[in-house]
């Protein structure tokens, strides 16, 4: 359903995005911010997945910054190697690729956020230090690091009660810190619930998340 695209970040940095568009007249926008695993087969569908729910769907391929092309599955040894790429990149460097794919797609109309994993923690960034409609974080681990900074739209928050990288303690922080922002807990869903490519992906949690993403995105962008 989509193709690849060359961006251009206010750094000057070049990157790849695969971009997905509705049939019809868009909705909106949506960035998509990938796991550690890169711009993957994942990644894709999940565009995919929006722009046959009539959003252009946008993922900036963060790890061209520290290499091109990289994607990666979900068994060692790729999650080291996304660990370790990851670990190369700056929160800085990758908000410059999440508002050059915005600046890419803004004329479908106003432009929201949805992260996963990696991508979760850079939504939460984009919410607070970026200028969105709206955002959606998946399972941030990183999130509670920066629960004090305030957002300038509204968010919502998805995250697995079994989730390792998320302890109650975290959780617990992000909702003293922002108690008027939504928190949604997926009881038996582990951190990565909504790849059907992992182990463990969650049906339920994915199916009621999708939902509330949905309604939440159509609120706020269209």
């Amino acid at each position: 359903m989509g193709n690849t695209i060359r961006l251009t970040a206010g750094d000057g940095h070049q990157l790849d995005a695969y971009q997905a568009d509705p049939d019809g007249a868009p909705k909106g926008a949506i960035v998509i911010i990938q796991e550690i695993f890169g711009v993957n087969s994942h990644i894709r569908s999940v565009c995919d997945g929006y722009a046959a729910d009539g959003y252009v769907a946008i993922a900036p391929a963060l790890f061209d910054r520290v290499e091109r092309g990289i994607e990666l599955g979900y068994v060692e040894p790729d999650m080291g190697r996304g660990r370790e790429t990851r670990g190369k990149l700056s929160w800085d460097g990758a908000l410059a690729d999440v508002s050059a794919a915005a600046a890419a797609v803004k004329s479908a109309g106003k432009v929201a956020v949805v992260g996963y994993c990696y991508g979760g923690s850079v939504a939460w960034l984009a919410a607070t230090r970026l200028d969105f409609a709206a955002v959606v974080s998946y399972y941030g681990g990183n999130v509670a690091e920066f629960a004090e900074e305030q957002p300038k739209c509204p968010v919502i928050l998805h995250i697995g009660d079994q989730d390792k990288a998320i302890d109650a303690g975290k959780i617990e922080t992000i909702k003293n810190a922002q108690p008027d922002i939504p928190v949604y807990i997926y009881q038996g869903a582990g951190h990565g619930f909504n790849c059907e490519q992992r182990g463990s992906f969650h049906q339920e949690a994915t199916k009621v998340a999708r939902g509330r993403t949905l309604e939440f995105l159509a609120e706020h962008i269209g």
